[in-house]
């Protein structure tokens, strides 16, 4: 019951991100807006919770554990991704630009946007430290290295970016970067930065959801489409968190630290995802579809899997 109770009031903010789309003043568009809130989320608020939270937190076991268990659910969510693409493409015609946008809707889940808050609310603050392990160490740099090939290799643009100088541009990265070399010098967080830190970071967790709801163009969503779009959420939903539960319980992690890891890998598609379909001519409609979709049945699945995370 807790579990509904907080995806209801994730809703309440990514409604108000999807309201605020259509009802923003128009001095300026809504995609102005939209960048605006989330450029300031990625280049500020995120860095900031990343050392806020990484330059004192433990590196041990577990944050192998952590990206261990991520790097498997993005693997088997790819994989059972590609092969149910090869068994759609006997039965229907299925475009290289729908193929790639499908393979990263499926494999990527927004564990930052999403993740953060949810994990937040229902199993408290603490997470944060499991979040940023699970994405930074694991998911964002997949998805700036393998997932921009897999882009490139679906996609038509006459623009090849290096997957290496991507990873260079992601501030939350130099900011894990800065933390780790902090953290293991020993090097004191001085009161007064450390209460500068917690205060942007404390902006994170609502504005994230704003975006996202921002973010989601439901308009994109077709009855056609369900028959491409199930296989995703299924995946996303259902068959990635299965088996991170699976590699999370083998690799030791039990009570709390696996109910969030395996709630971020129940995570649905990740936002960002539609920048990458855009850049490479992926099909960006049918991505936008997947994210609307699959945030919408994560309501419920993400209160299932609470409620089933209970009994480990």
């Amino acid at each position: 019951m807790l579990a509904v109770i907080v995806m209801l009031q994730m809703a309440l903010l990514i409604a108000t991100g999807m309201l605020w789309q259509r009802l923003a003043p128009d001095h300026m568009s809504a995609l102005s807006h939209r960048r605006a809130l989330t450029d300031l989320v990625f280049y500020i608020l995120l860095p900031a919770l990343v050392l806020d939270i990484l330059w004192q937190a433990p590196f041990d076991a577990s944050t192998l554990s952590f990206a261990l268990t991520a790097l498997s659910r993005l693997a088997v969510a790819a994989l059972c991704m590609w092969l149910s693409l090869q068994l759609l493409q006997r039965v229907m015609t299925i475009s290289r630009a729908q193929q790639g946008a499908l393979m990263l809707a499926a494999t990527f889940p927004n564990a930052t946007y999403l993740g953060l808050p949810v994990t937040s609310e229902v199993l408290g603050d603490w997470t944060h430290e499991i979040v940023l392990k699970f994405d930074l160490f694991a998911c964002t740099p997949v998805l700036l290295t393998l997932g921009m090939l897999m882009a490139q290799t679906y996609g038509q643009s006459e623009h090849k970016t290096h997957p290496l100088k991507a990873l260079l541009k992601v501030p939350p990265l130099w900011a894990l970067l800065l933390a780790t070399i902090l953290n293991l010098s020993h090097t004191p967080q001085p009161i007064m930065v450390g209460h500068a830190l917690h205060t942007l970071a404390g902006g994170v967790v609502p504005l994230m959801l704003i975006a996202l709801g921002m973010s989601i163009r439901w308009d994109t969503f077709k009855l056609k489409l369900i028959p491409l779009l199930l296989p995703v959420c299924l995946i996303g939903l259902c068959i990635a968190p299965l088996a991170a539960l699976w590699v999370a319980r083998g690799l030791g992690l039990h009570d709390s630290q696996l109910t969030a890891c395996v709630l971020l890998a129940a995570m649905p598609t990740m936002v960002f995802g539609i920048i990458i379909c855009e850049r490479y001519r992926l099909d960006g409609a049918l991505y936008a579809a997947a994210v609307f979709l699959s945030t919408l049945l994560s309501i419920g699945s993400l209160s299932v899997w609470f409620a089933i995370l209970q009994d480990f």
